[in-house]
């Protein structure tokens, strides 16, 4: 069986596509904002294969799917399910969800449908012309990646939903979505093919049609324009705890200042698709994003901040890893793992974007922004597998390691994107501190766009070598340290350059003595576990490398009884570890899979990690200009 790989860049653009580009790359030089049509076309071909969704059983959580189409081969037709959605990197074997499927000839005759590998199915007949296939998905994942149906809305996603004929995955698609009583509205970035509400739309391939999320139900729709362009932003739910118009305003400042880093725009419209269910997340799409929140985030001020993150870091997004893309992902293999190691540049570094878009914009103030960068420091210096997984290691290895978490996971792993956040921070700094503040990563992203964005697509060495040329030094051993090994980060060059302090900054004392016995403060001790309850049991759910826990002995699951013999409950542990401050060791009591077991534990003090980013107050004129230069709007 030939795996199944999609050729998204020949089908989106079209013949005049070099000479839009030209003209982008004309406006880029001229320092303006150039809207690129990419995927405009004189006339489309017909739908080779149609979907009609229903939704008489949503509020059971069903959506049922017809497929109707020409048989590719007089006696047989192949299908096709994809294992995994685009910009989420796990194999999610989406066809567990498929029930009931059955095919049947033009004139309603049962056809045989036989499954012959966990995502893929033959229909057999004799003569066959027209097919019909029939089947329903179980729609109860509430994620950008799956689906959900209840009563009130709708939220579909590509992968998840279509089996499409193999041999049609590059013709146009026709979708019809059959609104059910109480729903006025369905909204997708695909091309609708009449006007009005009737739901019909058309998508160029298969690959336009995973790529488009739809959401259905009784949304609120806000349209804006920023630099002539159509946007949209599209709350579902919600219950009128959100202001649209002030969400509105501040998602227009974000696009403007994202196009302007960029000066180009590689879409025609574009839907902020935000679903109000109690949920959260996002995923990137080329005309579109998928994002998941609270009806209560908008009224909580620091969920909200953190909302419009999620708008920046999914919108940076269309340039960063959907119109540049890694080679690896220039065409994708929705049935297999597609391994590349610059994960790091296509989340890490839009994840150090996303909120310096924001304070750039003036949607943040700099002291929220300060907050936000040291937190990604000291979430990145408080993992301990941060000195055991390299961040290129860390790319290549989200497939298996990232989206399956356990309880050792932060000992043995770091996130792609808090260090890589990190990362792109310093190599900003570094290239700002090389050309004394002529260039910075804001060029290096600009001249790899230029040079890769489209079917081209870029790999991580050839990435390295733009920010190489850009800082005009080579950055190869830079590289080396920061990215291809575990070792510890230096802050400092970074923290010089722009006049930066960091309070608390630097570990504390950690020799296993408690530290300055005499000193009037005591200090706090650190257990270095995780607990949860259970059933009222007070039970170990991780423990953290080479702390006193670690070093005793304890493991996940046991339960923690007593400390020195005194009994310790969820609400008492730290206050009961408190009264030890001066000793030089405690009884841990727990019980082991119904053991009784006393092990002696260290008390030692919590290391210090950055507490609080913050301009010094001894900075000079040079390093406050620096720091305009880096947080003001984008050059």
């Amino acid at each position: 069986m030939t795996a199944f790989r999609s050729h998204r860049w020949s089908s989106r653009f079209h013949s005049d596509a070099s000479a839009m580009l030209g003209m982008c790359l004309a406006g880029v030089l001229m320092g303006g904002v150039v809207a690129l049509p990419v995927f405009a076309q004189e006339s489309a071909p017909p739908a080779q294969t149609e979907y009609v969704l229903g939704f008489s059983d949503a509020n059971k959580h069903f959506i049922d799917v017809q497929l109707r189409c020409k048989s590719p081969r007089p006696d047989s037709c192949e299908l096709m399910m994809a294992t995994w959605t685009p910009g989420s990197y796990l194999i999610r074997e989406y066809a567990r969800n498929v029930d009931q499927i059955h095919a049947e000839d033009a004139q309603g005759q049962p056809l045989r449908l036989q499954k012959t590998t966990k995502n893929r199915w033959v229909i057999q007949g004799k003569k066959l012309k027209e097919i019909t296939v029939n089947y329903r998905v179980y729609c109860r994942e509430m994620s950008v990646r799956t689906n959900f149906v209840d009563r009130d809305f709708a939220v579909l996603n590509g992968a998840p939903t279509f089996i499409i004929p193999v041999a049609y995955i590059d013709q146009p698609i026709e979708v019809k979505v059959d609104l059910p009583s109480g729903w006025r509205q369905s909204v997708t970035a695909l091309d609708s093919k009449e006007a009005g509400p009737a739901g019909i739309y058309v998508a160029r391939d298969f690959d336009h049609l995973v790529d488009s999320p739809i959401v259905v139900g009784n949304p609120e729709v806000q349209s804006f324009k920023v630099g002539e362009i159509e946007h949209v932003l599209v709350n579902v739910g919600g219950n009128g705890l959100w202001d649209a118009a002030k969400a509105t305003g501040d998602v227009a400042k974000i696009v403007a200042e994202q196009q302007k880093l960029w000066r180009s725009v590689p879409y025609r419209k574009y839907f902020f698709l935000n679903v109000i269910g109690e949920s959260g997340g996002g995923l990137e799409h080329d005309e579109s994003t998928l994002m998941l929140t609270s009806r209560w985030a908008f009224r909580r001020p620091e969920d909200y901040k953190r909302w419009l993150g999620l708008v920046s870091h999914e919108f940076f997004h269309v340039w960063n890893i959907r119109t540049l893309r890694p080679k690896v992902l220039v065409d994708y293999d929705y049935e297999n793992e597609n391994y590349f190691p610059s994960l790091w540049i296509a989340e890490g570094i839009t994840s150090y974007y996303d909120d310096l878009s924001l304070v750039r914009s003036g949607v943040i103030g700099r002291e929220d922004y300060f907050k936000s960068l040291s937190g990604q420091i000291e979430r990145l210096e408080a993992t301990p597998g941060r000195l055991q997984q390299s961040l290129r290691d860390a790319s290549h290895d989200a497939w298996i390691k990232y989206y399956r978490q356990d309880e050792h996971s932060r000992n043995s792993q770091v996130s792609y994107y808090v260090k890589g956040a990190v990362v792109a921070f310093l190599l900003d700094a570094r290239i700002r501190e090389l050309t004394q503040n002529k260039k910075s990563l804001d060029d290096v992203m600009r001249e790899v766009y230029r040079g890769y964005s489209g079917e081209r697509g870029y790999t991580e060495q050839e990435f390295r070598k733009v920010a190489s040329k850009v800082a005009g030094k080579n950055l190869a051993p830079w590289f080396d340290q920061h990215v291809d090994q575990a070792i510890e980060l230096d802050y400092q060059p970074a923290l010089n350059w722009l006049g930066l302090e960091m309070q608390g900054w630097g570990p504390s004392s950690d020799d296993g003595e408690p530290e300055d016995k005499e000193a009037s403060r005591p200090i706090t001790p650190w257990l270095g576990a995780k607990t949860g309850d259970d059933n009222g049991k007070l039970v170990v759910t991780s423990v953290t490398m080479e702390s006193p826990a670690y070093e005793s002995g304890v493991n996940v699951d046991d339960e923690l009884i007593a400390i020195n013999r005194f009994r310790v409950h969820g609400t008492t542990l730290e206050r009961v570890l408190a009264q030890f401050s001066k000793e030089p060791e405690v009884m841990l009591t727990l019980a082991r899979r119904g053991e009784l077991l006393e092990l002696p534990m260290v008390i030692r003090q919590k290391p210090k990690t950055a507490s609080k980013l913050q301009p010094s107050q001894e900075a000079s004129e040079k390093q406050e200009a620096r720091l305009e230069a880096w947080l003001g709007a984008s050059q």
